[in-house]
Parts: structure tokens; sequence; C-alpha cells
């Protein structure tokens, strides 16, 4: 059974002055699914991340979530902040941007801050230590601790986040998007930087994410990645951009098979746009 629609891009062009960095994009990402979006440099991809997590305001085109219990919301339309705290999306980025200064367990909990302070009452609740923020702080130091273990750091919860190695502050980013409890994470070339080993631990990780575990659900992920291993053994689906159109739209094994894929992008090294000098 096909899983159904979670994210639907349609016709989606994202033009900077004269350079056209998305060209009538569209494609469509499933719920329980790992969609890829791959290609050279210069293709578009973290363009498109922008318009869909709302850096960037499209162009023309649309952008289409199916928010359980929220109806089908146009992102395009919508600023960032209720693009993560409405529709639910989470983001890592290319260049990792943790708080280096604080420990390894208060990313996780500043992650969670629109549970912890709601409102200003919720505020004062705190300053008092009365019982609504004690239970909003347990449930956030549970929920912490549990992508803790998921992602093998709790041993270093009290660690500086900057004092980790390169890989270990990888599975914490992707830790601290978990804890706001995405329908929808958008990962930006996750394994960059990662050794062989890391990157099959990141590819375990993230079909973990997918499939739910622990009373966790499972969350849909849309993926930019330049290691074609990684690609080829995670994803569902995979789309592939040139110059901001899309080339090749299926499974790894179709791309896999595709003659303009085979001939100009599997393989080749990744990352990222022309479009921020243009911008």
């Amino acid at each position: 059974m096909t899983p159904p629609s979670l994210l639907e891009v349609h016709e989606l062009s994202m033009r900077f002055g004269g350079l056209t960095a998305v060209d009538g994009l569209s494609f469509t990402a499933r719920a329980s699914e790992i969609t890829a979006v791959i290609g050279p440099n210069g293709a578009g991809k973290t363009t498109v991340f922008n318009c869909i997590t709302g850096f960037y305001r499209p162009t023309s085109g649309g952008i289409a979530l199916s928010a359980p219990g929220d109806g089908t919301l146009a992102l395009e339309r919508m600023p960032g902040h209720l693009i993560a705290r409405r529709a639910r999306v989470a983001r890592t980025f290319q260049n990792i941007r943790l708080f280096a200064g604080m420990t390894v367990l208060e990313n996780l909990l500043v992650a969670q801050h629109n549970a912890l302070m709601p409102s200003v009452v919720n505020g004062l609740l705190a300053v008092f230590g009365l019982a609504g923020h004690a239970r909003a702080e347990r449930a956030a130091i549970e929920r912490a601790c549990f992508w803790l273990d998921a992602v093998d750091l709790t041993a270093r919860a009290d660690d500086p986040a900057g004092a980790l190695p390169y890989g270990a502050q990888r599975r914490l980013e992707i830790a601290r998007a978990m804890c706001t409890c995405p329908v929808l994470l958008c990962l930006d070339e996750p394994a960059a930087g990662l050794n062989p080993r890391e990157s099959d631990e990141l590819s375990v990780l993230l079909r973990r994410i997918r499939d739910g575990a622990g009373g966790e659900p499972g969350c849909s992920i849309l993926l930019i990645e330049h290691d074609m291993g990684v690609v080829m053994r995670i994803s569902d689906h995979i789309v592939v951009l040139d110059h901001g159109r899309k080339i090749s739209d299926g499974t790894p094994a179709d791309v896999r098979a595709d003659p303009a894929v085979i001939a100009a992008y599997l393989g080749e090294g990744d990352e990222d746009e022309v479009t921020e000098s243009a911008a």
C-alpha cells in the first residue's frame, strides 16, 4: 500500500534577480518515507529547503503540508517560525549550528522552549516552582534523555556540546531537531565530514527515526546528501535536480538506472548554492 502524501511541492520557482535557482519544480514526499534530493553543485537543493522551511519566500508555486489535526497548510505563505511550530517541520544545516557553550542536555532542552514557556503564565509558574511548569520540565527532560540514548550520547550529557567529536555533534543536532516532535525532518548534508563507520551509524539512526522506536512515532525525512552510499541505502524515494529543474524522480533503483543520472550526477561532488552571493 502506497503511503499517503505528506508534502506536495508544485511548480516551485525561486529567482534572485536574473538568476533562476529553482525552475518549476514539482515532487511529492510521502509519510513514513525518506525522500532524498540530490544533484551537482548549484542544482538548487538548499534553495528548495530554504523555501520549504521559510527562509525564502518562493517567487511562485506552492508547498502544501498535510499536518495531522491541522489540515493542509500552505507553507509558501507561512513565516518560518510558524512552519517550525505549527506545521512541525524541523531542520538541520550543512554547517553545524549547536550552542557550543551549553551542555549536550541543555541543547536538547532549549529546543523544547515552546513547551516549557508557552505563555507568561507558565513563566510565572516557573519562577514560583508551581506544578504546571514542573510537569512540563519533567516531560522535556524525559524526551531529551530518550534522544540522548537514541544517539548514544547519554554519557556526554553534561559535557559542552562544542567538546564533542564532529560525528557526535552531527547526531546531537539531529536529536535536537527531533526534540521538537516534527512530522517532517529536513536534513541538509547530515553525512558531510563523517567517516564510513559514522555514515553507517547515521544510516541506522535515520531509518530508526523514519520507522519509529521506543514508543516514538515515525517521522518522515527530507534529505539533501552528496554521499551516494547513504542515499542509496536509506532512501525510499529520490528526486534529482539539475540547474533548478527536476531530471529524475523515483525509487533508488529507478534513479540508479536513469541514463541522465548515470551520465551527469551519481558520484559527483555536491553542494551547494550559488544563490547566497546572488541574493
